[in-house]
């Protein structure tokens, strides 16, 4: 599988294992990750990015491929759709079908309230499903929420919003006993407690774990769970834009079904935006981790019907995508697999920063050994470093890799590379979207009545890095608060006649600014769809 450039750099990376084995990489300084991240973290690449010309965040920043939807308009927009004739009728309606979607749906069914999810693929198709590393929690001894705070607080750079990430640490441990009970098979030991391990960033044990398939196991259950309640989900259907009626409040969604091209009217009381993430568009030319769906539109829908957007210009590239082999480009290489041991190094088998920096600062790293240093490894299809993991067997024990991360070592393994006994090629990939829409502390929007947003979509909860673990944390904690607090607001909603007047406000203003991208959106599919709508 290696070609004779890459054999000859293993080769370095053995005739080294020893001695950095026994000399750690220190841990940079504040100055020295600024200045990197500055120099060569994409974000603050100008050339990204461009100015949002009309809307709530007029004048401010955000990646070229977002700003190009928001500078676009509605796919309905010529559309004749008769808003008497409503298809759905429901208290609470779930735009989305991952982590947090399902999520709130099981809360507001357990609050009695008549749910419905809507989901362009299938329920699970989601972010969620491709979370490895673990879920945070500060439920040990040595442990508290307060250092969960500080520790997240610190590695997002000071820029989250208190009350959000408050909420997150502090509803955490529950969270974890929630999941539990519902199912989820957490690593254990032989006496029932829970396994944790370190994560970039944090600085104690909080991460818990099912092997590496964290995420899938938690979309399992958390699926199980909508399905055994009966819950309403309604597959294969893209919301294209949020309804408002006269008073402006949320009043439900226009939805598009994928497989007939079919318009349908869905009137709520109130709406939960749980869209995800935005990997599939692919910002600056990234390889992704995310799943196909994952192209921004619960940011679409919100911004055009006037919900400001926060930290939109910071996206999280996990520092370790699969450089090599071609056939699996920008997967997943979970931040796990570095807690468990394994090293960084260059072409030279030099180790050339602390294995558990935050991703920022790691991704930063790789990318500067790649490019101004030249001490990257060569591949028929870029370059990248090599992840050390033999030397997780060398620290663990042999079987240490088949125990703890068996799907990385399977998903390896098919194209005839044993990570076991060879280092693996690792890139930068765009992985999870910082930014979002801005909610307050209980998960509304600031512009919108009844609407609320959880999960990836939701801007503020980390600042402007992410720290693993807290992604499947947050999906889990917002979106129980949000299906709690959707149930509870919808009792006492009245909703009026429902309007699209937005929709057509929104279009004047591209064109009193004279803007014409010759697109629509949201975008719902990859641009290379094989029937890209």
């Amino acid at each position: 599988m290696f070609t004779p450039e890459m054999l000859e750099s293993i080769k370095k990376v053995e005739a080294t294992r020893a001695e950095r084995m026994d000399h750690e990489p220190r841990r940079m300084t504040a100055e020295e990750k600024d200045s990197l991240l500055k120099a060569y973290h994409p974000d603050y690449r100008k050339d990204g990015f461009a100015e949002i010309k009309i809307g709530p965040n007029k004048g401010q920043k955000a990646p070229t491929e977002l700003t190009g939807l928001l500078h676009s308009n509605s796919r309905i927009l010529n559309e004749k759709i008769d808003l008497n004739k409503v298809d759905y009728d429901v208290d609470v309606l779930i735009i989305g079908g991952g982590g947090a979607g399902a999520s709130a749906a099981i809360e507001a069914h357990e609050a009695g309230a008549n749910v419905m999810i809507v989901t362009k693929l299938r329920i699970g198709d989601a972010n969620t499903m491709m979370a490895e590393g673990g879920i945070q929690a500060a439920d040990k001894e040595n442990d508290s929420p307060v250092q969960h705070y500080l520790d997240a607080f610190g590695g997002g750079h000071f820029a989250a919003r208190p009350e959000l990430l408050k909420r997150l640490v502090m509803e955490a441990p529950d969270a974890i006993q929630w999941l539990n009970k519902l199912g989820v098979m957490f690593d254990k030991d032989e006496n029932g407690r829970m396994v944790t391990t370190h994560g970039g960033g944090t600085s104690r044990k909080r991460m818990h774990a099912c092997k590496d398939y964290s995420g899938a196991e938690i979309m399992r259950t958390l699926r199980d769970e909508v399905l055994n309640r009966k819950i309403s989900v309604v597959e294969f259907t893209s919301a294209v834009e949020l309804l408002k009626d006269e008073k402006g409040q949320v009043a439900g969604a226009i939805l598009l079904n994928m497989e007939t091209d079919d318009y349908m009217v869905a009137k709520a009381k109130t709406v939960i935006i749980a869209t995800g993430g935005a990997g599939r568009l692919h910002y600056q030319n990234f390889p992704t981790s995310n799943h196909y769906g994952a192209t921004a539109d619960g940011l679409v829908l919100g911004y055009r019907a006037g919900a400001p957007l926060l930290y939109q210009d910071t996206i999280q590239y996990h520092p370790t995508g699969v450089a090599y082999p071609s056939q699996i480009f920008g997967a997943l290489v979970t931040e796990k697999v570095r807690s468990l041991g394994a090293m960084l190094v260059n072409v030279d088998g030099e180790a050339f920063m602390h294995p558990l920096e935050t991703r920022d600062v790691s991704a930063a790293s790789i990318i500067r050994e790649c490019s101004d240093r030249n001490k990257g490894v060569k591949t028929p299809i870029g370059s990248g470093v090599w992840l050390d993991t033999p030397m997780i067997e060398m620290i663990g024990g042999e079987g240490t890799i088949e125990k703890r991360i068996p799907a990385m070592l399977r998903m390896y393994m098919n194209y005839g590379i044993d990570m076991r006994k060879e280092p693996i090629l690792v890139y930068p990939t765009l992985h999870y979207q910082n930014g979002g829409l801005e909610i307050n502390g209980e998960g509304f929007t600031k512009a919108i009545d009844n609407l609320l947003v959880a999960g990836e979509a939701v801007g503020g909860i980390h600042g402007r890095n992410r720290l693993m673990g807290n992604s499947l944390l947050d999906i889990i904690v917002f979106g129980r608060n949000a299906g709690k607090v959707a149930a509870a607001k919808a009792k006492d909603v009245q909703i009026g006649t429902l309007s699209l007047q937005h929709v057509q406000e929104y279009a004047e203003e591209l064109e009193k600014a004279d803007i014409h991208t010759g697109m629509v959106s949201p975008q719902l599919l990859p641009h290379y769809a094989r029937h890209e709508r």
